[in-house]
């Protein structure tokens, strides 16, 4: 067997596999003799199956299946020896004729695709703007005003607010207003006109007391959502298909009352005993908002940074006509010869950083373990939790969570490249000169604006 290299460009090669049938032949054999030995074959008893009839039989599936084999082993081997980096997967050349009836002696030409020279310098000769997000009172108030809604408490009120939830009964009405004598009546039932569709009817309940009457129409507040009709009415679902107006007899009023700054909030928020007065509350929340804050301004760097060292990388070389050949030939292809075109060059500056990335990384040397992964894992769930409001979940719950991430195969997936991205990104950050600048959040998000 023999292989060759021949380097047409810069970022495209041909591979050529020659094999003769001394390479392969007493492979065919021995795969002929195991077949006769372990498939059943009408009038032979096994290992008895003559050689003429195994071949007549199998032979050129096991000869494709054989060469194909030595081929791709040769192939791969080849590429993994002399480190030839590729993109894409190597392609049989169109002009590659393999005749298994006829021919001995058979030769495969692959088509590779050549990953470009990349050349950056990543050093503190490299300036990066960073962007540090000011945290203002504003902020701070805003943030208080969340938490002291949110483990604010429900107290009987005495006048509907926007938050309020409104118990009572109701009764269909007739267009004159009337009481409907056969209408649909609801003797215990809650309203929070707060998710109401529609303003009109929202207004209808602002500012009324616990005795009040109010005309409304339940179909209009949900745009006649069946599921939503039947909870208000209390009535099945194939009965909930009502239009009419109805009166409300208020009953009772539920409002939301907002958590006082004292103990119990500080404990609900930071954790027990971790915050003992105001002046630590509102400096910690002011903590917590910059912590926050911090993944914004790395995701502004990462911009800034793919810019920077993309630019200086320069003018990168891609074989472009193979990976259009490629992404059109691979197996359940969303990519056709009409859209490969179009579709291509919107995937050209992600190739591009995707290159510089690989090359910074191995620049920087960048590297991913288990522990890397376990704490990008945790960091995620605490995110995840954050996003409903649990700020202070316990470390063995993140830890739970964590290993759960890690055992699926999808997630595990995501956080390798998640992991990967912010360590590439840390080290960039680490080994550049960080031109630091402070900014107000309307000035941050006037960055994104101009872009």
């Amino acid at each position: 067997m023999n292989v060759t290299f021949d380097k047409i460009d810069n970022v495209n090669a041909t591979l050529t596999v020659s094999i003769e049938e001394s390479d392969y032949q007493g492979k065919v054999t021995q795969e002929l003799k195991k077949i006769g030995q372990t498939h059943p074959i009408k009038g032979f008893r096994p290992g008895h199956v003559p050689t003429a009839m195994l071949k007549k039989l199998f032979g050129k599936n096991v000869l494709v299946e054989v060469v194909n084999k030595d081929v791709y082993d040769a192939l791969v081997g080849y590429i993994e020896d002399n480190k030839v980096a590729i993109l894409g997967e190597p392609l049989i050349a169109n002009s590659n004729e393999i005749n298994f009836d006829a021919d001995k002696d058979f030769k495969f030409v692959f088509e590779l695709g050549l990953s470009p020279e990349i050349n950056v310098t990543v050093d503190k000769s490299v300036n990066i703007p960073y962007y540090n997000i000011t945290v203002d009172d504003e902020m701070v108030a805003r943030q208080d005003a969340q938490f002291a809604e949110r483990f604010g408490k429900q107290v009987p009120g005495d006048e509907v607010d926007a938050k309020a939830l409104v118990k009572g009964s109701m009764q269909e009405l007739n267009e004159d207003g009337s009481v409907k004598e056969d209408g649909v009546k609801v003797e215990k039932t809650i309203v929070s006109p707060e998710y109401f569709r529609t303003e009109d009817q929202k207004a209808l309940f602002m500012g009324k007391k616990v005795g009040d009457h109010v005309v409304f129409n339940p179909s209009a507040t949900c745009d006649g959502n069946i599921a939503e009709m039947a909870s208000m009415l209390n009535v099945d679902k194939d009965k909930a298909d009502v239009k009419s107006d109805f009166e409300m007899v208020i009953e009772e009023i539920i409002v939301l009352k907002n958590a006082e700054h004292g103990q119990e909030l500080y404990d609900a928020v930071f954790g027990k005993d971790k915050v003992t007065s105001e002046e630590e509350y509102l400096d910690n929340l002011k903590k917590m908002i910059s912590s926050q804050l911090v993944n914004d301004s790395n995701y502004r760097f990462s911009v800034d940074a793919e810019k920077v060292l993309t630019e200086q990388a320069g003018d990168i070389q891609l074989p472009v006509e193979f990976l259009k050949k490629w992404l059109v030939r691979k197996e359940d292809s969303k990519f056709t010869a009409d859209n490969v075109d179009e579709e291509f060059e919107k995937m050209v500056p992600g190739l591009k950083w995707q290159l510089v990335k690989e090359q910074v990384a191995k620049q920087l040397d960048v590297k991913v373990d288990e522990a890397d992964l376990k704490e990008a894992a945790k960091v995620l769930a605490a995110q995840q939790f954050a996003q409903y409001g649990l700020t202070n979940v316990p470390q063995d719950a993140l830890e739970r969570y964590a290993n759960d991430m890690m055992n699926n195969e999808d997630y595990r997936r995501n956080l390798v490249e998640r992991t990967v991205e912010t360590k590439v990104f840390d080290a960039i950050k680490n080994a550049v000169n960080l031109d630091n600048k402070e900014v107000t959040t309307k000035e941050f998000e006037a960055l994104f604006a101009e872009k």
